[in-house]
């Protein structure tokens, strides 16, 4: 079912609510270190195998593109540097949101939509538990952890894939590959890399354990849940990473050759 207008102009603001809850709750309730654990190894099971299966198509597509542009344009030397650059500062955290909302996002959401029409979560209330403390803390951390770990996982396998495609497919020189990369790549480049998956996983469980928390009408309405959940992230995480790039832009100094 399509996402309703309602659902559009409600959402952001009970995110934006829950959010800045969760983050309270996060360095003023009691960590729940037992449900972070089990809740960080069911996210990593279920997004690293996907994470290894899209970041190598995601390293060769940018590294050919890129190869096949700077060959036109007779920088031939820089094309590894640049494939590289793009998969760490867009292509690792793009990766790891649409992987952590596609995947973590929709389990966290049936999650708790299941325990909500079941009645859970009226009963937590009614014994004096708060459901944000004890179930949306610890999956909002676990899920930062997972999407770090995933964009590490993206940054290598497209560092390794430019390589590849740079020097071995398209034959160029190792040594030009790696002085590029050693005169365009910065550190920032990795530490905004990081804010964005830590960010995007953050947003990504808030906005799944909002849909879950509010969900209603029974089995159907936990799976219209779970579709808004999935459509909402993938829009927000796109849009965030807009401002974030910009802004980094306007920071950062870029580095020149």
């Amino acid at each position: 079912m399509a996402l309703s207008l309602s659902s559009v102009l409600r959402g952001p603001g009970q995110i934006a609510g829950m959010a800045i809850d969760v983050l309270r709750l996060t360095f003023t309730t009691r960590f729940q270190t037992r449900e972070f654990v089990e809740q960080a190894w069911f996210i990593t099971s279920v997004t690293l195998v996907p994470t290894i299966l899209v970041s190598i198509p995601f390293g060769a597509i940018i590294a050919l593109q890129v190869g096949s542009l700077t060959g036109q344009l007779g920088a031939q030397s820089f094309a590894g540097a640049t494939a590289v650059l793009a998969t760490v500062r867009e292509a690792a955290p793009i990766a790891a949101a649409l992987v952590i909302a596609g995947a973590a996002g929709s389990a966290i959401c049936s999650d708790l939509g299941a325990r909500k029409i079941r009645e859970e979560i009226d009963a937590m209330e009614v014994l004096g538990i708060d459901p944000l403390a004890r179930l949306v803390v610890p999956r909002a951390l676990a899920t930062v952890a997972v999407a770090l770990l995933i964009n590490g996982i993206v940054i290598t396998a497209g560092i390794a894939g430019g390589y590849f495609f740079t020097v071995v497919v398209q034959g160029g020189s190792a040594g030009a590959f790696l002085s590029s990369f050693a005169a365009l790549a910065t550190l920032p480049d990795v530490y905004v890399a990081m804010v964005k998956a830590a960010v995007f996983g953050f947003l990504t469980a808030i906005v799944a354990a909002n849909k879950g928390l509010t969900a209603g009408g029974g089995p159907s309405g936990v799976g219209r849940a779970v579709n808004e959940a999935v459509i909402l992230a993938f829009m927000l995480l796109f849009l965030l990473n807009a401002i974030i790039t910009a802004l980094y832009f306007q920071i950062v100094p870029q580095a020149g050759v």
